[in-house]
């Protein structure tokens, strides 16, 4: 499908995310399929190959449906609680617009401006630099954002990061990575059980039931017994070693697929961002503040898929869940006509300070943000702090006029 413009971009990216979800899908029966391997093996000692392939083969047509009903149970469960988890493990609150009146409105103006039903906002009391969507419907849709973004950004950044995650609800990215994470999880759970349930089988049989059987028709067939044994021994081990690689094969498929999704969404929520706001500098600046300054302690890896940016890197960027914040940018400044104020420059330690203290403040919060220009102020109009004594209390310009 050939993509021209933002929104053939966001319908090519859905039908190839509807292909690779589907695909993602089909993997929990290759898992079944594996499983169905291993139990042949150990139920039927000293047969073929060829014997165990259409064995489990008709183990899978038997399993299908059952297999099929326990995916979808398991997802309608994370359905209705998967919300409930992300705001058990991040701490995430409701804001009502009476305690968070200025970033509340920032949400609501957006929603207003494109006819978006208003989705929860949510805070978390973190000094991480994230935020993030979640929600499968309407009535979950929510938007999180941390007290360390509320502090780091202006008004225009701060509406810019809203932008991108509200668009993240509008192309329907939220609903797809939850699902995907979802059957990425089933896929995982089930490799992982699959693979106890063969290597404490093998710790308990020791070898036993295959060196009986051996043995029993030794004693019967001399002659024949030898090269039986031989074929049917050695096509135990290659279904084993079949069998131990499809899981791993399905594992690894389920994570590069469930990572591709998200990258490929990234993209298009800062354009979607850009497009809300008509601002791509303040997306640009959002983005170098929240560079390396987003890992959320605690969190699972399924809540930082879902964030502005995942600071956790993969191997060789195949396991990357987010691309890098310079190739983002560089995207806004080709075809969005924004200006990049560079990386900021990483905060300096001084060599007075113990090395103890050192490691402990970078591994208990983010580092901290450098002195900037004026246009990229440090200390973001989102938090009350006072103005210096004696100094009168300018008042702040906003995206909407000064606020009073």
């Amino acid at each position: 499908m050939a993509a021209y413009g933002l929104y053939t971009h966001i319908a090519s990216n859905k039908f190839r995310s509807m292909l690779l979800l589907g695909g993602l899908f089909l993997l929990i029966y290759v898992l079944v399929y594996a499983g169905a391997l291993l139990a042949e093996v150990f139920l039927n000692s000293d047969r073929s190959v060829d014997f165990y392939l259409r064995a489990a083969s008709g183990d899978l047509i038997a399993a299908f449906p059952w297999a099929t009903i326990a995916a979808a149970l398991w997802i309608v469960i994370a359905y209705f609680f998967h919300q409930n988890m992300i705001d058990a493990v991040t701490g995430s609150e409701s804001v009502t617009r009476k305690e968070q009146p200025r970033l509340y409105n920032a949400l609501e103006n957006l929603c207003i401006s494109r006819g978006i039903p208003m989705p929860r906002l949510k805070i978390m009391d973190s000094p991480a630099l994230n935020a993030f969507a979640s929600g499968l419907n309407r009535r979950q849709y929510s938007i999180t954002v941390t007290t360390g973004l509320l502090n780091a950004l202006n008004d225009q950044e701060m509406e810019a990061v809203l932008g991108h995650e509200l668009t993240h609800i509008r192309n329907g990215d939220v609903q797809l990575m939850v699902v995907a994470v979802i059957i990425a999880g089933v896929v995982g759970f089930f490799g992982e059980l699959f693979f106890r349930m063969f290597t404490n089988l093998q710790w308990n049989s020791s070898g036993s039931s295959w060196s009986s059987s051996s043995s029993s028709s030794s004693s019967s067939d001399s002659s024949s017994s030898s090269s039986d044994s031989k074929s049917s021994g050695g096509g135990a081990v290659i279904v084993v070693i079949v069998a131990i690689a499809l899981i791993v094969l399905a594992w690894l498929l389920s994570q590069v697929v469930k990572l591709a999704l998200s990258r490929s969404r990234e993209y298009l929520a800062d354009a979607g961002s850009v497009e809300l706001t008509k601002n791509p500098d303040a997306m640009i600046t959002a983005l170098r503040k929240i560079e390396g300054r987003g890992e959320l302690p605690g969190a699972t890896s399924a809540v930082m898929e879902l964030c502005v940016d995942n600071p956790r890197e993969g191997f060789a960027d195949l396991f990357a869940t987010h691309p890098s914040v310079q190739s983002r940018v560089d995207k806004l400044v080709q075809f969005a006509g924004g200006r990049d104020p560079g990386p900021l420059a990483p905060p300096e330690q001084t060599s007075e300070q113990p090395a103890e203290e050192r490691e402990a403040t970078s591994s208990d919060q983010p580092p901290p943000l450098p002195d900037q220009p004026p246009s990229l102020p440090n200390k973001g109009p989102w938090s009350d702090a006072a103005a210096p004594a004696g100094v009168p209390a300018a008042p702040e310009q906003g995206p909407w006029g000064p606020h009073r």
